[in-house]
């Protein structure tokens, strides 16, 4: 008991660290100053999260042209210094600064008045590119996420079945087929799915595409609800 009781100490006992941002000393790796700076806190459209005038619920787009998922969640746009910070994040393995994104998907979620997430479903990678990265940066957020707000991570729920390049090498007209097809529910788990509330959990949103494939997919496999959160939502063209 007395070493289990020491062992906790230890686990919350914060060591001071540099600001990825502006490198000032404090106990998180993206200081309370940075993040008021630069995360704004701006009218975001219900169902796909992009700005909205003042009083605002859903864009126009949405209006138009509903997506297969129900609510979006977004902590800031893809600007600087976020892109830089979730670049390093993705593809230069700095899991360092896993807890301060994931510590600002909660907060952004209790600010918001949206649903709770119910199962977080984190965006599946191919083996091959899990092989190379040698972690998916999605699962790292939700497993945060999922000590934080009291919910079920399931990263093995829904699979990709098909490996394609990457969204980011891609034009924004081309994104939607190249991942048409490449997720699957897998076959033994359906039962699990039926009138649930899921939400696919993804570090950046351009097109949507990925997102709406996936949710297309857990609905049909009987998801009641489809909910997507993001660190960063890529801003409209001018």
């Amino acid at each position: 008991m007395l070493f289990t009781r020491l062992l906790q100490r230890l686990a919350a006992f914060e060591l001071p660290t540099q600001c990825a941002v502006c490198h000032d000393w404090g106990p998180e790796r993206v200081c309370c100053a940075c993040r008021e700076r630069f995360i704004a806190a701006v009218p975001r459209c219900r169902r796909c999260a992009l700005r909205v005038p003042e009083g605002v619920s859903t864009c126009a787009g949405c209006l138009k042209d509903p997506p297969p998922y129900d609510t979006t969640l977004a902590v800031m746009d893809y600007a600087h210094p976020w892109d830089h910070l979730i670049g390093r994040f993705k593809f230069h393995a700095a899991l360092d600064l896993t807890q301060s994104l994931a510590k600002g998907l909660a907060d952004a979620w209790q600010a918001s008045r949206l649903p709770h997430p119910g199962r977080l479903i984190p965006v599946p990678l191919s083996a091959r590119r899990l092989r190379e990265r040698g972690y998916n940066q999605s699962l790292e957020i939700a497993r945060r996420l999922g000590r934080r707000l009291d919910c079920r991570v399931d990263d093995r729920l829904l699979l990709r079945v098909i490996d394609t390049p990457h969204q980011l090498a891609l034009p924004p007209e081309r994104r939607a087929a190249n991942v048409q097809g490449v997720f699957a529910v897998e076959p033994k788990r359906l039962a699990e799915l039926r009138d649930q509330v899921v939400t696919v959990l993804d570090d950046v949103m351009t097109t949507g595409a990925t997102a709406a494939e996936m949710a297309r997919v857990l609905r049909r496999g009987g998801a009641a609800q489809v909910n997507v959160w993001v660190l960063a939502r890529t801003p409209a063209p001018e």
